[in-house]
C-alpha cells in the first residue's frame, strides 16, 4: 500500500479559515454574553434554554468520535475526507466539559429533584437522583469523553509520521469496546441532563435516542464541512460524488432511524396509556408546543426524507449542504421541544417564548466557541490522514 500525499490548505484556505475561526469566536463571544444577562435577570430561562445548545453542540462532539471509531472499526471510502474533521470535531468535547460549568451551578434551579426526590417519582430513582452522585456522574463522563477524543487524535497524528501501521492497529483494537461504552455513556448523560427534568417520568429509549439524533446533527455539520472545503485544493479531488453519495445515504439512514425511535416511544407510551407517562406528551401537545409536533413530522422527517431521496442531489456538495442546514435547525427545534415545556403545568399549559427566544443565542454562544476550537485543531494537521492503513486501502480502491 502507497502512502497518500500530505493535503494541507493553501494560503488562500488558511486565511478564510482564519477568518471564519475569527468570525465564529466573536458570535461565541456575543452569544455567551447575551446568556449572561439572561442569567442574572432569569435564571429560570436561562438554564433550559442554555441546555438546549448545550445538547445540541454535544451530540456533535460525541457523534463525530463515535463516526471516528466506526471508520476505524469498518473502513470504507466514506470516511476519507471526513476522518480528520471528524478528529477535529470529536475534540469539541474539551470546551463542552468547561461550558457544562454553569448547568452545574444552576442544577438546584434547572432540576426540581435537586434538594429533594419529588413525591410520585419513581422509587428506583431515588439514590440516582442525588446531587453529589449527577455531578460525580457528569465529572466521569467528561474524563472519559475527553481521553477518547485525545487517544484517537493523538495515535491518528502519530500515524501520519511512521511507516508501520501500530497507531492505526490500536486504534482497531480499541474501536469496538470504545464505540459500546461511548454510546451508553451518551445515552446515560441524556437520561441524566435531559430525561430527568421530570423525574416522574420515563422511557428506555429516551437516551438512544437523543444519540441518534446526535449522529443525525454530525452527519449533516459534516456535510457543511465538506462544502467550505470542496474550494480548496487538493482536498477537492478527494470529495467525490460517491463520497458525498455515501454521506447522503447516512444522513437518509439516520432521518429515518431516528423518526423510528421518536415514533415507537410514542406509540409504547400512548398505548399503555398510564398516568406517570401520558403527562409527558400531554405537556409538548398544548399552549402552542403542538405546532412543534406538527413541524417535527413534517420537517424533521418528512422533508429531509424526500430530499435525500434524490440521487443526483446527493452527489453534490451545495444541495447536500442545505439538507443538512435544514436538518441542523430542526434538530435545534427537537431538542427546543425535548426540553422547554418540562416545567409546564397541565392544567395552564403555557408557550415558553423566553426559553425558545433565548435557545437562539444558546446554540449560537456554545457553537461559537465549538466552531472557533473546531477549526483551531483542524488546520493543524495534513486534511487527509497519512499511511492509515484504512485510508490507504479506500484510496487504492477508489483510484485517488
Amino acid at each position: 500500500m502507497s502512502k497518500p500525499e500530505s493535503i494541507s490548505f493553501d494560503e488562500a484556505s488558511r486565511e478564510k479559515l482564519e477568518t471564519l475561526q475569527r468570525n465564529a469566536s466573536i458570535a461565541g463571544v456575543v452569544g455567551l454574553g447575551v446568556l449572561l444577562g439572561a442569567w442574572v435577570v432569569a435564571p429560570s430561562t436561562f438554564y433550559p434554554a442554555y441546555l438546549i445548545g448545550f445538547m445540541f453542540w454535544w451530540g456533535i462532539a460525541l457523534g463525530s468520535c463515535g463516526l471516528v471509531l466506526l471508520h476505524h472499526l469498518v473502513g470504507g471510502s466514506w470516511g476519507v475526507p471526513l476522518r480528520r474533521p471528524l478528529e477535529a470535531a470529536a475534540m469539541t468535547i474539551l470546551p463542552l466539559a468547561l461550558l457544562y460549568i454553569p448547568l452545574a451551578i444552576g442544577i438546584q434551579t434547572l432540576y426540581p429533584w435537586a434538594k429533594h426526590v419529588p413525591e410520585g417519582a419513581h422509587e428506583h430513582l431515588s439514590p440516582w437522583l442525588d446531587q453529589s452522585f449527577f455531578l460525580g456522574r457528569a465529572a466521569g463522563y467528561f474524563v472519559f469523553w475527553s481521553l477518547l477524543a485525545l487517544a484517537v487524535n493523538l495515535w491518528s497524528s502519530e500515524q501520519d509520521g511512521r511507516t508501520d501501521h501500530a497507531p492505526s492497529r490500536r486504534l482497531g483494537v480499541i474501536a469496538g469496546p470504545a464505540a459500546v461504552f461511548l454510546f451508553t455513556s451518551a445515552s446515560f448523560g441524556a437520561i441524566d441532563w435531559v430525561m430527568t427534568l421530570e423525574p416522574h417520568w420515563t422511557s428506555t429509549i429516551f437516551g438512544a435516542m437523543l444519540c441518534i439524533g446526535g449522529l443525525l446533527s454530525t452527519l449533516a455539520a459534516m456535510a457543511i464541512v465538506l462544502r467550505q472545503l470542496s474550494g480548496c485544493n487538493g482536498i477537492s479531488q478527494k470529495i467525490t460524488p460517491d463520497r458525498l453519495h455515501d454521506l447522503g445515504n447516512l444522513m437518509l439512514a439516520f432521518t429515518m432511524l431516528w423518526a423510528y425511535f421518536s415514533f415507537s416511544q410514542f406509540l409504547i407510551i400512548w398505548s399503555g396509556n398510564l398516568s406517570e407517562e401520558i403527562p409527558w406528551y400531554l405537556r409538548r401537545s398544548r399552549g402552542g408546543w403542538e405546532f412543534f409536533v406538527v413541524a417535527l413530522m413534517f420537517f424533521h422527517f418528512l422533508t429531509p426524507f424526500f430530499i435525500l431521496l434524490n440521487r443526483e442531489g446527493k452527489r453534490r456538495t451545495r444541495y447536500l449542504a442545505l439538507a443538512a442546514t435544514w436538518i441542523l435547525v430542526m434538530r435545534v427545534v427537537d431538542l427546543t421541544w425535548l426540553i422547554a415545556p418540562a416545567t409546564n403545568d397541565l392544567n395552564s399549559p403555557r408557550f415558553a417564548w423566553g426559553t425558545v427566544i433565548l435557545g437562539i443565542p444558546a446554540v449560537v454562544g456554545v457553537g461559537g466557541i465549538c466552531v472557533a476550537f473546531f477549526l483551531s485543531r483542524l488546520k493543524r494537521q495534513p486534511l487527509v490522514p497519512l499511511n492509515d492503513a484504512n485510508v490507504v486501502a479506500a484510496l487504492e480502491r477508489a483510484g485517488g
